[in-house]
């Protein structure tokens, strides 16, 4: 199988994609339960795609390009989950694909043919984790597609353009999750490395990277959502994100695979000479970037959706040494199997329950959300949670702009302020929403400062649950 796969003929590129959707198709076939991720994704993209501006109108830290990307989503069909499902599929073949595409060209390896990107996909369907559309992995696409534009084209080195639209591209990243900005100290060490004049080509790679920046900040100033901008998205840095995928020893638990892996190549890699300066400095650029991934991984704890897609492009490259020609080619094929396996093992081991109880590994489904049957009899209306669990939206509307709670308490935190006051009577709007579901036992004191407002909510027969009369 390995040996087919060193090919670079269309036929081997259609076994790769059938192999691939043999993996992961049926499970999403049968069904994954919504992430907390996902959730939050869908409900920013139906607050924006109604028309709220970010961050002034919504209490939310999601970066703007993947907070644009959801609202376009919800633009083509309300609360699309499928489209979530299938993007998230596409985004890692095209991740893969590109970077078989570009190490091919560049002739990094001695060898070729689709290994990379058989890696890539086959390392990355260990968990469901990369089934769900995430801003890490919407991001992580460009940062794949700035690596092109960060290797010379001839021996002169580079141009002006291929470096502003490296620094461009990883800026885009950037603005999808914001650890990513992280990347632009691959693209320096690049341009070390690489560039004949490197403060020059530095300062371009800054450049390019800024430039994102500076759109989205001219846009939100004329919208006055800048400030917003900077207290919500930009002033928590890379020490202050929620994470919201899955919990730091499960994700660690699944590393297992990737990490055997990546070890085994990289311990290949070192006793393997390389004939070119270029394939040599290449190499030093991928261990790099595998040190800028782990730091970016590191932001979160090992907790952000989708953080395993971090360590698959240097994972991917290196694999490149642990296939080579070996005198025992049949280890190599016997290696290959066991990964297949392990993938197949730990994908759907929630479906053979003697699996997962054998490898002490919960499924990554246990940790997915459901509406909350205390309000199952709440469905379409709209909704202001006064409190950290969400999950009273999965069958209903935000009405205001308090989606991210702990964002929120910047208003009912300070509730001792008259300006936080008046911001909280400003931001109920004109239509308060049908409902408030009291998580903290906040109403009474709402209903003591803004009587206007809160006064016209009564409780019912459901704890903590509050309609507002006609």
């Amino acid at each position: 199988m390995l040996r087919f796969f060193k090919s670079s003929l269309p036929a081997q590129l259609l076994a790769l994609l059938l192999l691939v959707l043999a993996l992961r198709l049926p499970l999403l076939w049968l069904g994954l339960p919504l992430t907390a991720a996902e959730l939050r994704a869908l409900l920013v993209g139906e607050r924006l795609h109604g028309g709220a501006m970010p961050y002034r109108d919504l209490y939310d830290g999601t970066a703007p390009l993947a907070a644009a990307v959801f609202a376009a989503l919800d633009a083509v069909l309300a609360r699309p989950v499928w489209l979530y499902r299938m993007g998230a599929l596409l985004l890692l073949l095209l991740q893969a694909l590109r970077l078989n595409v570009v190490l091919n060209r560049y002739d990094v390896h001695p060898e070729r043919g689709y290994t990379v990107a058989l890696t890539y996909l086959l390392v990355g369907s260990v968990s469901t984790d990369l089934d769900a559309l995430s801003p890490l992995l919407l991001g992580h696409t460009f940062i794949v597609f700035a690596l092109s534009a960060l290797l010379p084209t001839s021996r002169e080195g580079y141009d002006n353009r291929r470096l502003f639209r490296a620094g461009f591209l990883i800026g885009l990243g950037a603005m999808c999750y914001l650890p990513l900005s992280l990347f632009v100290l691959v693209g320096l060490f690049a341009v070390v490395i690489f560039a004949a004049n490197s403060f020059r080509s530095a300062l371009l790679l800054l450049c390019g990277f800024f430039f994102p920046y500076a759109l989205v900040a001219t846009f939100l100033s004329y919208n006055e959502a800048l400030p917003e901008f900077v207290q919500f998205h930009l002033q928590p840095g890379l020490t202050d994100l929620i994470a919201s995928g899955l919990p730091a020893g499960l994700q660690l638990r699944l590393l297992i695979v990737p990490v055997v892996v990546l070890v085994l190549a990289l311990l290949r890699s070192l006793g393997t000479t390389l004939g070119l300066v270029f394939q040599v400095k290449f190499r030093q650029l991928m261990l790099v970037w595998l040190v800028v991934a782990i730091a970016a991984a590191a932001v979160e704890r090992g907790a952000a959706p989708g953080v395993l897609v971090l360590l698959l492009p240097p994972l991917a490259y290196f694999s490149l040494f642990l296939w080579q020609r070996y005198r025992q080619s049949w280890l190599l094929e016997l290696l290959l199997l066991l990964i297949i396996n392990a993938v197949v093992v730990l994908r759907y081991r929630a479906h053979v329950p003697r699996l997962e109880g054998l490898l002490r590994m919960p499924a990554e489904s246990r940790f997915g959300i459901e509406p909350d049957p205390h309000y199952a009899a709440l469905r379409g209306q709209t909704l202001l949670i006064l409190g950290p669990d969400d999950r009273a939206y999965f069958n209903n509307h935000p009405a205001t702009p308090y989606l991210d709670w702990t964002l929120s308490q910047v208003d009912f935190g300070h509730l001792n302020e008259y300006a936080a006051v008046v911001r909280v009577a400003q931001k109920m709007g004109v239509t308060p929403p049908a409902y408030l579901l009291d998580q903290g036992h906040h109403v009474p004191r709402l209903q003591q400062l803004l009587p206007n407002i809160f006064s016209a909510y009564e409780p019912t027969s459901t704890p903590g649950l509050y309609r507002r009369r006609p």
